[in-house]
């Protein structure tokens, strides 16, 4: 399925959710969404055969983050690319779990190192870093600390 076909086929359930479907490389296309209209999307790619969500990420533009999503359609042997952008002081967006299972540890990883959140996520918690950690370690914002001197002790037996 091609970029045309697949406008023709999401425009009716998304209506002006839809931004635009374009190609891309190695990918059936790219379907841009705004974030209102991301369950009805996700119901609507899942329904056109794509079963399995193979990634979740998110990008710090600085003034807007993006979230992405790969999906795969086991019947065209073929990605699409899903994206869209997110304000930077608002970032959040409907979870995908409630279609793709899978999307509970990809949206908790995203979560916790590109402050996106994912509204009603069944599990929301930390995955890599510790509870309580509070920095957002892929946001352009983060800032890496100085090495430390550390003070050796050397042992003597």
């Amino acid at each position: 399925m091609g970029p045309e076909e697949l406008r023709a086929a999401l425009a009716p359930a998304l209506g002006p959710s839809l931004v635009g479907v374009e190609p891309f490389e190695g990918f059936a296309a790219r379907v841009r969404f705004r974030r209102e209209g991301a369950t009805e999307l996700f119901r609507a790619v899942h329904g056109l055969g794509n079963t399995h969500l193979s990634m979740v990420a998110g990008i710090d533009w600085v003034d807007h983050r993006e979230v992405l999503y790969i999906v795969w359609s086991d019947a065209a042997k073929q990605y699409t690319l899903l994206s869209a952008d997110l304000p930077a002081d608002d970032p959040h967006i409907e979870t995908a779990s409630g279609v793709w299972p899978s999307a509970n540890w990809h949206e908790r990883e995203t979560w916790e190192l590109v402050d996106i959140t994912f509204d009603h996520h069944p599990d929301l918690r930390h995955l890599l870093t510790p509870d309580g950690y509070e920095f957002r370690p892929l946001l352009r914002s983060f800032k890496i600390h100085e090495p430390e001197e550390l003070e050796v002790k050397v042992r003597h037996v």
